[in-house]
């Protein structure tokens, strides 16, 4: 399961110059907060800037709330601890969001940075990573998300995007196997012994390959969108306001909380992935106890 060690440094190289762009940003608005950056003329017409500007439509597409994936139905297991914990002293928000991503991306991210760098093994990273999940509520989850995704690309993208591409045809592959399975979705036991599951980490990969979206704004924007689906079901378990969430979204903290996340799992293989909070499995594996809940997970 190796890739080319030219491309790997090559995508190592533009992970560390998008890190010191990020960061002269930073310095260059402390000195002088008052005004507003503006990048100069010379950038926006520089062979970079047109690189990120064709992705930034599929990139807003898939960033959007809007998207139906599903993943309003889920807490991520925020119901469960927030259950766990009495009502009169429920925890600030901020350290769940950490755990929740820092769980999302030990489990997930490397499969979708594999996925990402060779799409050709979307089905067996997706059988893997099925094999390797061991909370079932998360499982189902994971599932789930990963068919609505499937489900938006053939509906949405796929027209816009060249067939003879790998990551084209590793979609239309999976899609293909997909249509062969009973009508059972991944809700209940069943989806357990489907050898398709189509798990949302490599889908994501392998979808936003396709559509030319750089490897690290797809891995960003895969944990940013996590960040947002906890901090929206916080929101309607009315824990949070709207505007705190999005101040959380907003701030410092989120955005060196998701780099540092991409940075120490950017070189992790998959036989080395596996649950980096195991406390998240017990809440999530308990939600399906709970006297009464609002969410799916």
């Amino acid at each position: 399961m190796g890739f080319n060690t030219e491309a790997r440094a090559l995508e190592d190289e533009i992970f560390r110059l998008e890190s010191q762009l990020a960061a002269a940003y930073n310095k260059l608005k402390s000195i002088d907060a008052s005004e507003p950056f503006v990048p100069p003329s010379t950038l926006q017409t520089s062979p970079i800037r047109s690189v990120y500007s064709q992705q930034s439509p599929a990139l807003l597409l898939l960033s959007d709330s809007a998207l139906p994936l599903g993943s309003f139905a889920f807490s991520s297991g925020l119901e469960s601890y927030l259950a766990h914990h009495p009502a009169s002293k429920l925890p600030p928000i901020e350290p769940f969001v950490s755990l929740a991503l820092q769980t999302l991306a030990t489990t997930s991210l490397p499969y979708l940075l594999s996925a990402y760098r060779d799409p050709s093994l979307l089905q067996e990273l997706d059988d893997t990573l099925d094999a390797s999940i061991l909370c079932h509520v998360a499982k189902r989850a994971s599932a789930a998300q990963g068919r609505a995704l499937l489900t938006v690309w053939e509906r949405a993208f796929r027209a816009t995007v060249d067939s003879r591409l790998v990551s084209a045809n590793a979609l239309a592959i999976i899609s293909a196997e997909m249509k062969k399975l009973p009508s059972a979705t991944p809700q209940g036991a069943a989806a357990l012994e489907m050898p398709v599951v189509g798990h949302f980490a490599p889908v994501w990969a392998v979808v936003t390959q396709a559509l030319g979206i750089s490897i690290h704004d797809s891995a960003y924007v895969f944990l940013l969108n996590h960040a947002k689906a906890v901090l929206s079901a916080a929101v309607r378990a009315s824990v949070i306001g709207p505007y705190q969430a999005q101040a959380v979204l907003g701030s410092g903290w989120m955005r060196a909380e998701i780099e540092g996340l991409i940075q120490a799992n950017w070189h992790v293989a998959i036989e080395d992935a596996g649950q980096g909070v195991p406390a998240m499995d017990l809440w999530m594996g308990r939600h399906e106890m709970l006297y009464s809940r609002i969410f799916n997970s």
